[in-house]
């Protein structure tokens, strides 16, 4: 069986992106084959194709984690899939398993889950690797709990939002930093008070925000400034570092151990089948229920994924979600 896919056949930028014709891999008893609709780029696709972030990749290789699409066929050890049921993954193209940016992908059951009825499925690949993030961020890795003050750096952009958003539904009080632009935004997210991180007293603010300090604190812009995030914590406070792949910040660890906090850092790509089921469930009943929707999205088609990689390598993506949708021509 053959299929068009967007592949590279050696590490590099993003013109090693090739589109064309490659055979499906074989599907295994437990495995489940997918007509894709949508797939996705994100920041860890350009970093497992540049070979920033070395991970097991068998050339030809399919790039992309992120997918929506059609259950073709299940096989006999993945009885909860049928022919014509809606489907997302968000773990493919990462330790060994080929990518989801082509039109037929073979995903294992366990890493694959309904889509509920109604929702967009270019909105539901746009959500799906930032929703995700943003859950294990807060409750697997920051162990969230109602009442506590949540201080998220960047919450304009797509996992901004989303912590906003969960963490405010799970009874915390949201202390947000944005552009000006973004306030009211996030406020209808559910932030209690939003800082434009622009202010030259920034730091002054969210302090004055948080009385009794953060008991987490969650930087999705990558600037990982630890002195700052390490001052504002309260008592056992929680640090969850998850971007930034090249920063070296300074950790004061005077202050860190005296307040019996701590710093974790947190890649998804690290995620268990189950975490990551545990997260889709909960980012299904809020796509369900309206709550989660991606701010802007860009379509393109597959054969555009190349493109699609350098818009986002270069930051030109400016917040925009970017999906590949099969059935386009380029």
């Amino acid at each position: 069986m053959i299929k068009r896919a967007a592949y590279i056949e050696q590490l590099g930028p993003p013109d090693v992106i090739q589109y064309g014709e490659l055979p499906v891999v074989p599907a295994g008893p437990t495995d489940v084959i997918v007509d894709v609709t949508v797939a996705t780029v994100n920041h860890v696709d350009t970093f497992v194709r540049s070979g920033a972030w070395r991970t097991p990749v068998e050339f030809p290789f399919v790039v992309g984690r992120d997918l929506v699409g059609t259950v073709a066929e299940a096989g006999p050890g993945a009885p909860d899939f049928r022919p014509g049921d809606v489907v997302w993954s968000n773990s493919m193209g990462h330790g060994g398993r080929q990518g989801a940016a082509a039109e037929r992908v073979v995903v294992p059951s366990e890493r694959l889950y309904h889509l509920p009825d109604g929702v967009d499925p270019a909105d539901a690949v746009a959500l799906a690797h930032p929703a995700a993030t943003a859950y294990l961020a807060l409750f697997t890795h920051g162990r969230l709990r109602a009442g506590e003050t949540v201080v998220v750096a960047g919450a304009g952009g797509n996992v901004g939002g989303a912590l906003v958003v969960m963490a405010a539904r799970a009874g915390a009080r949201v202390v947000a930093t944005a552009s000006a632009k973004d306030a009211e935004y996030c406020r209808s997210l559910g932030a209690a008070e939003v800082i434009d991180y622009r202010e030259p007293d920034e730091a002054d603010r969210v302090r004055a925000a948080c009385p009794h300090g953060a008991d987490l604190y969650i930087d999705t812009s990558a600037r990982n400034d630890l002195p700052t995030a390490v001052d504002l914590l309260a008592k056992r406070g929680r640090i969850v570092l998850l971007a930034g792949l090249r920063t070296r910040p300074v950790l004061p660890v005077g202050p860190l151990y005296l307040k019996d906090a701590s710093v974790v850092g947190f890649a998804i790509s690290q995620a268990s089948t189950g975490e990551l089921a545990e997260a889709a469930g909960a980012i299904n009943r809020l796509l369900a229920a309206g709550l989660l929707r991606p701010r802007a999205v860009d379509v393109l088609p597959l054969s555009a994924a190349a493109e699609a990689h350098r818009r986002v390598e270069a930051g030109e993506a400016n917040g925009r979600r970017v999906v590949l949708r099969t059935g386009l021509r380029g």
